[in-house]
């Protein structure tokens, strides 16, 4: 039986449970691939005491795992970009496969990655890098490979859901469910990459790539976060009948790609709406198989680890049968420039919570600016004021309109002297429905 050497660089959270899973599910492991798959090294700072490292070589020099001649598979579990990048790069030079849990790394430095290990004749493997355990990137790439994809859309990121679940749930404000996520460790001291959208705009970029074949281009994906979400814009989407989740929406359209990462009204019988907490789920609609969802822990030790061992299990088959490889993105754009429509040109319908002082005559002021600019009403809530500042909320929500239009209307609506603060806008979705 072949022996496949694997080096783990990071024995974090996820480098500990690969270590674990690795070890483990051994006999498991060497029966569905055919090989003898070990830990020959692991580069690390510190030690990690929920796995045992005793019989496996340990180095402070990650480094020194990528140029080991013994490594078949270097598995990246360190994070960030820099270090990452560079620790990439030099494994691939040196002829070692690369597993990586690392999103970032992949959005923002993918296509130089995939160029470099094309050269060399090397797999680059991601999985875990979208969605923890949620095998999402090997659906898009093997189970629906026969589709054309038409669209996706997935609650990517645990922390945000967890938050905005807690906030319909409780009716607690933003701040508090957020030092509550803090508390628990879902939440990392600094949470901008998780409550403004960048980090599941990383995992959208990913997505979006295999699903249609273009070049990574987290540069061009539309990101907004939930920070201005409150309990009231949650409270009124309940009674239109619609939940508020934090998606990554990606669609191949005939005038080009939307990429985009924002809060969203869905309907609350899909079942995305009842994805709650801190899991995952992404819906994929493909042209043959209609939809299909997948759901599960996106992140965690041995979630997590679980792609990434699947990672290291498919490489290790390739090494038997490299002729097998699946290339790490199939780019039917090759050598064509892609066009990704900005946000103001994708079509969609909106929820709008006004808040304007409780006088006579200011709902048909708003319905009048709406009409205006060609905007149909789909329902309407006009709450009590309130007694602490004589003001109310007006919640609209609209058939689809260009958004360009919509915010020239949000603009001309804010300019009213009875509209006490910024209009809040969130995009409607159906989902296919």
């Amino acid at each position: 039986m072949k022996s496949v050497n694997v080096g783990i660089c990071g024995l974090g959270t996820v480098g500990s449970g690969t270590v674990n899973v690795l070890v483990r599910n051994a006999e498991i492991l060497s029966a569905r691939t055919g090989c003898d798959i070990r830990i020959t090294q692991i580069g690390a700072r510190r030690p990690n005491p929920s796995c045992d490292t005793s019989e496996i070589s340990v180095v402070n020099d990650i480094f020194e795992v990528a140029s080991n001649p013994d490594v078949d598979i270097l598995v990246e579990l360190i994070g960030g970009y820099d270090t990452a990048l560079k620790l990439v790069k030099e494994a691939i030079s040196n002829g070692k496969h690369i597993v990586t849990a690392n999103k970032a790394l992949i959005a923002e430095h993918g296509n130089e990655i995939f160029a470099l290990a094309r050269e060399m004749n090397i797999v680059v493997a991601y999985e875990a890098g979208v969605a923890g355990g949620i095998p999402a990137i090997k659906s898009l790439r093997e189970g629906l490979v026969a589709n054309r994809i038409n669209w996706l859309a997935g609650i990517i990121n645990g922390t945000g859901n967890f938050i905005l679940t807690e906030m319909k749930d409780k009716g607690s404000p933003f701040a508090d469910v957020l030092k509550q996520a803090q508390d628990l460790g879902y939440a990392e001291a600094d949470p901008t990459f998780d409550v403004e959208g960048i980090d599941a705009a990383h995992k959208l970029t990913i997505l979006a790539s295999n699903a249609f074949g273009i070049p990574l281009m987290f540069d061009k994906t539309f990101t907004e976060g939930i920070s201005k979400v409150t309990p009231e814009d949650l409270q009124y989407a309940e009674e239109f009948g619609y939940r508020i989740k934090h998606l990554g929406i990606a669609r191949n359209t005939d005038k080009g790609v939307e990429l985009r990462v924002h809060p969203t009204l869905i309907p609350e019988s899909h079942l995305l709406a009842s994805v709650d907490g801190v899991m995952n789920s992404v819906l994929i609609d493909g042209d043959a198989v209609g939809q299909t969802m997948y759901y599960g822990a996106g992140a965690g030790s041995e979630p997590t680890a679980s792609a990434v061992v699947a990672d290291i299990a498919d490489i290790a088959r390739i090494i038997s049968a490299p002729e097998c490889a699946v290339p790490p993105v199939s780019l039917l754009s090759a050598g064509q420039d892609v066009s990704v429509l900005p946000i103001g040109e994708i079509v969609a319908a909106s929820y709008l919570r006004i808040r304007a002082e409780d006088h006579p005559g200011v709902l048909m002021k708003v319905t009048e600016v709406l009409g205006q600019h060609g905007i149909n009403i789909d329902a309407l809530l006009q709450k009590e004021a309130r007694e602490s500042d004589g003001c109310a909320d007006i919640a609209v929500l609209t058939h689809h309109i260009r958004e360009n239009l919509l915010m020239q209307a949000v603009s001309e609506i804010e300019e009213l002297e009875e509209i006490t603060s910024p209009v809040v806008h969130i995009r409607v979705d159906h989902l296919g429905g």
